[in-house]
């Protein structure tokens, strides 16, 4: 029970971060490692970026990992930070919503309080989004599953249509609209960062935007001046990690050199952080 309660106030806690004009910022994490440094970096929540993880298990984004390995890296980032944590699970792991609601379950089990829900789909002769009723009924899913475990999970659902090319701000708010009223706590619109879109979503979304930034984007200080509450990198950080592997690795196979290394954490830093008990 002790534990429950206090899954339950970190659930609480993390809806607390949510604020429109005062966004929760999330350098997303894809390991114990970089959830770490996230965090010493002054993250107030950490989250992971299904994209990141899925490449650091050695498999491609787009449901294409078992939820069983997902969850054993969230349950390791859980017990890694001291700060609330959100998973993100791509579409649920699962075919139906009962298998979302399973997925929910395991989420809560891990320790995370905040789950991503997209409504892409994936796979040829399909998508590229799932209908709005389906999609629905899996985010109503997510919601009783958590409530019956008494916890406010943070659900923050996902619509990929400016991702995917797939519909315009009527579109997405007409979607917003119906998982906002299955049970969803957020709406989380990658690919929109024009301003003038964006202050269209905030004002139609009936609940807390949350957008995917990157190159070109717009600073926070400005979404947060159009009313964003909520603020990610997505895969963005741990493509930069990788590119850095990569450059350095072509460097020192060719040139023989070893420029890209410049300016790396230091190792006694490093080592203490990830060293230190929880």
């Amino acid at each position: 029970m002790t534990n429950q309660i206090s899954l339950r106030d970190r659930a609480l806690a993390f809806h607390a971060l949510h604020v429109p004009g005062r966004p929760l910022v999330l350098p997303n994490a894809w390991d114990t490692a970089s959830a770490r440094v996230v965090e010493d970096a002054g993250a107030a929540a950490v989250a992971t970026t299904s994209a990141g993880l899925a490449w650091a298990l050695g498999a491609a984004d787009g449901d294409r990992v078992e939820r069983e390995r997902v969850l054993g890296v969230v349950a390791d980032i859980v017990g890694a930070v001291g700060v609330p944590v959100s998973a993100d699970v791509e579409s649920g792991y699962a075919e139906d919503p009962a298998g979302v609601a399973a997925t929910v379950r395991a989420v809560l089990a891990a320790g995370a309080v905040g789950v991503n829900i997209e409504d892409a789909l994936y796979g040829e002769g399909v998508g590229p989004l799932r209908d709005v009723a389906a999609q629905a009924e899996r985010i109503a899913a997510a919601r009783e599953a958590a409530d019956a475990e008494g916890v406010p999970l943070f659900v923050n659902a996902r619509i990929d249509t400016f991702l995917r090319g797939a519909g315009d701000v009527d579109v997405t708010l007409e979607r917003a609209a119906a998982f906002r009223a299955a049970g969803a706590d957020g709406i989380f619109v990658p690919g929109a960062v024009d301003p003038g879109t964006v202050k269209l979503l905030v004002d139609g979304v009936d609940g807390p935007l949350n957008v995917m930034v990157g190159p070109g984007a717009p600073p926070v200080a400005e979404l947060a001046a159009l009313g964003v509450a909520r603020v990610s990198a997505g895969s963005g950080i741990a493509q930069a990690a990788l590119a850095l592997v990569h450059r350095a690795a072509r460097e020192l196979l060719g040139a023989g050199t070893y420029e890209s290394l410049e300016g790396g954490l230091d190792y006694g830093r490093l080592n203490a952080l990830l060293g230190a008990a929880r």
